[in-house]
């Protein structure tokens, strides 16, 4: 490992190119026909905000890191001790197996070992693959625990046009509801979309400010949801999500490096505190797998 997010795994499908890290199996650059969606940052540097990473086995908080798992309450490590939560699973900072690997996909795997607050063990992997216009990703979770095992599982790709003002961008998110959240970032409540979290009809990414999940999305009639960014010139980002990835987040930063503006769209099969709420969370039995699929697309 020569950098702090491990080896950097290149695909090319000549109109399609992509950078994908080994530590945290993250999506770090993506460029379709010349345009740049997925924004890239430097080499020498961890991935800022969390960019492209697998959330597994829990996206975003758990506050206080303390959770009911039956009769017991369990309690993990603080990972964002400034809200004092626990926040976006066990494999952030691990470094992936790089277990097959050609010039358009690459497989990479990662165990969930037993520990701290969380007593099961989990085979993991996540393939990327790119498409003719973009990357389909597929996630598997298998259970090697004795007993049924709680899991969610979220990703978190930053995504632009480059060639276009960001805050002419304009955000599409098919979602009814929204989560309203405390001063720590976590969930209080559930209302409908309204004022600047309604998305259902385009917004100008320069009127937003977002740190936000959304539920109740509306699915098409392949039974994909799919959220866009779009260029003023026409040209559209759409990140997709497949079954069971029931819930999105939305992230607008002005810190990420090299960019005006961006925003984060991550797809989720659960929400914040899903570990208390029981919303969204799944318990794979043992020896059961269970997938989930998203991806990337780009037209223009």
């Amino acid at each position: 490992m020569t950098t702090p997010t491990g080896v950097q795994i290149h695909l090319d499908a000549g109109g399609v190119r992509a950078q994908i890290s080994q530590v945290g199996a993250s999506l770090r650059h993506l460029v379709v026909d010349g345009t740049t969606v997925v924004p890239p940052y430097p080499d020498d540097r961890p991935a800022p905000s969390c960019a492209g990473v697998v959330l597994v086995p829990w996206p975003n908080r758990i506050r206080d890191g303390v959770w009911i798992d039956g009769d017991e309450t369990r309690a993990l490590a603080i990972t964002e001790p400034k809200l004092r939560n626990a926040i976006h699973g066990l494999l952030r900072y691990t470094a992936y197996e790089i277990a097959e690997r050609s010039d358009t996909t690459v497989l990479l795997r990662a165990d969930v070992v037993p520990q701290i607050g969380y007593p099961y063990l989990l085979e993991t992997s996540v393939r990327y693959t790119l498409t003719p216009d973009g990357v389909s990703v597929e996630h598997t979770i298998t259970n090697r625990s004795e007993s049924a095992a709680p899991v969610a599982l979220g990703t978190h790709p930053f995504l632009t046009i480059s060639g276009a003002d960001p805050r002419t961008l304009l955000l599409q998110v098919p979602a009814e509801t929204f989560f309203e959240t405390d001063d720590r970032l976590l969930p209080i409540g559930e209302s409908p979309v309204s004022g600047g979290t309604d998305l259902r009809t385009p917004r100008r990414l320069g009127d937003l400010q977002l740190d936000t999940g959304f539920a109740t999305l509306r699915r098409d009639h392949d039974g994909l949801v799919r959220s866009t960014l779009a260029a003023p010139d026409g040209r559209t980002v759409t990140l997709w999500q497949g079954e069971d990835l029931d819930f999105l987040q939305a992230y607008t930063s002005t810190g990420f490096p090299g960019q005006e503006l961006v925003v984060a769209l991550e797809p989720m099969s659960a929400p914040a505190e899903a570990f208390n709420s029981g919303r969204g969370l799944r318990r794979i039995a043992p020896a059961e797998t269970w997938s989930v699929e998203w991806g990337v697309t780009f037209a223009g």
